[in-house]
């Protein structure tokens, strides 16, 4: 039996022993270099790179094994780990592309990601239009000679809209177009884009991987006919290489310890958020609720197709940002932070918090509306989540 042959809870739980030691939990090689014994000198000159142990920025054999464990959880051919999921994001953009190339990308993304993509790419002169990507017409229109590369994300952060993955796969390809897709919001548990045919995705492991707020990484999988086999491996070697942004083994090992109970985790996150969705739904204070899982959602197709369960992610409405802080800071079980994808309820206002650098207008346009309150569901008793965030709304107009 071969990891392809065992269900995805079983995938993400075994991986090979280490070959020397049979250890079952793969051991941290906390080394920054590495001694070049034996023939190991003659094979670097002779052109060896990944097969060899040369410097802990260009590999270390802990980050090698996260990267086989994710590639296979992924359904990739190959996978590259990375410091952060932004590290994960700049380094599969600049891989692909050079000054003067088109990107399509969703206008609403990750704000850091909507900052490269609003202003920060045009510095290497990078052209790049922002559409909405849940429209295959407006995406479609807007590609150029020029495009290389379609942008989305699997559920789109903070608003939840799921595109059609397999729709946007077909008109890019037919222009040889590459469909890069974020599934941080996602993870490997409730969307595998490569099943849909994108070329490569980039996650933050910060978040669902690790799953446990102790480590910050990012990895980049690859399984294109566009690209060629060895382009995670040029990846490596020629971008984050010389940009510098390797993984630490140390968090490497906690990712890796982290993806094991990937599967058992967000079975639990799902289950959780749609039972809070659909009681939040039903709120009398609370204008909208955004949950892929919902029938309600105007990407249910698309989400039901795509996605396995509808995700541990929402996203509600309240009145105003007022009221959705002071909502938050009367929370007791839940936390009131930034990140996501641990095992604790986190909650946070995206307007005010991770895209508080975006000027209102463009906010506005991308659905980060004042009000929006976002929820990473944890794997507490949903009884008590629910009991924390009635009582966080029933008290949310009073002034603290």
């Amino acid at each position: 039996m071969t990891s392809k042959d065992l269900h995805f809870s079983s995938r993400a739980v075994f991986y090979e022993p280490e070959e020397h030691s049979q250890s079952i939990s793969y051991p941290i090689y906390m080394s920054a270099n590495f001694q070049y014994g034996g023939d190991i000198y003659d094979q670097i000159v002779g052109g060896a790179r990944k097969e060899v142990n040369i410097y802990s920025r260009c590999g270390n054999p802990t980050e090698y094994k996260l990267e086989e464990h994710v590639a296979q959880l992924t359904g990739g051919t190959a996978c590259l780990a990375t410091a952060s999921g932004m590290a994960a994001i700049s380094h599969a953009l600049f891989g692909i592309l050079k000054a003067g190339d088109h990107v399509v990308a969703d206008l609403t993304t990750y704000s850091s990601t909507h900052e490269f993509f609003d202003h920060r790419a045009q510095d290497f002169g990078l052209k790049v239009s922002l559409v909405d990507c849940t429209d295959v017409r407006a995406v479609e229109n807007a590609f150029t000679d020029e495009t290389k590369v379609l942008y989305v994300e699997a559920i789109a952060n903070p608003t939840m809209k799921v595109p059609p993955l397999r729709k946007l796969v077909e008109i890019a390809h037919a222009r040889g177009i590459v469909v890069i897709c974020d599934n941080t919001f996602a993870s490997p548990a409730v969307c595998r884009p490569h099943e849909f045919g994108v070329d490569v995705v980039v996650e933050s492991a910060t978040k669902f991987i690790g799953g446990h707020n102790d480590a910050v990484g990012g990895v980049i999988t690859l399984k294109s006919d566009i690209l060629p086999a060895d382009w995670v491996e040029d990846v490596r070697w020629n971008t984050l290489n010389k940009l510098g942004a390797p993984l630490s083994p140390f968090n490497a090992w906690l990712l890796l310890r982290g993806a094991q109970t990937l599967s058992l985790r967000l079975e639990k996150q799902c289950a959780n958020a749609m039972a809070l969705a659909k009681h939040l739904e039903a709120h009398p204070r609370v204008k909208r609720v955004f949950y892929p899982g919902l029938p309600s959602h105007p990407n249910y197709a698309s989400a039901q197709e795509q996605l396995q369960g509808g995700g541990a992610m929402l996203s509600f409405q309240v009145d105003d940002e007022a009221s959705g802080v002071r909502l938050l800071k009367r929370l007791k079980l839940c936390c009131f932070a930034a990140s996501l994808g641990g095992l604790r309820t986190t909650t946070q206002v995206p307007a005010t918090m991770a895209f508080l650098d975006i000027p209102s207008q463009e906010r506005e346009a991308m659905g980060v509306v004042d009000g929006l309150v976002r929820f990473s569901v944890g794997i507490e008793h949903i009884d008590d989540i629910i009991a924390d965030v009635d009582h966080a709304i029933e008290n949310m107009h009073i002034d603290l």
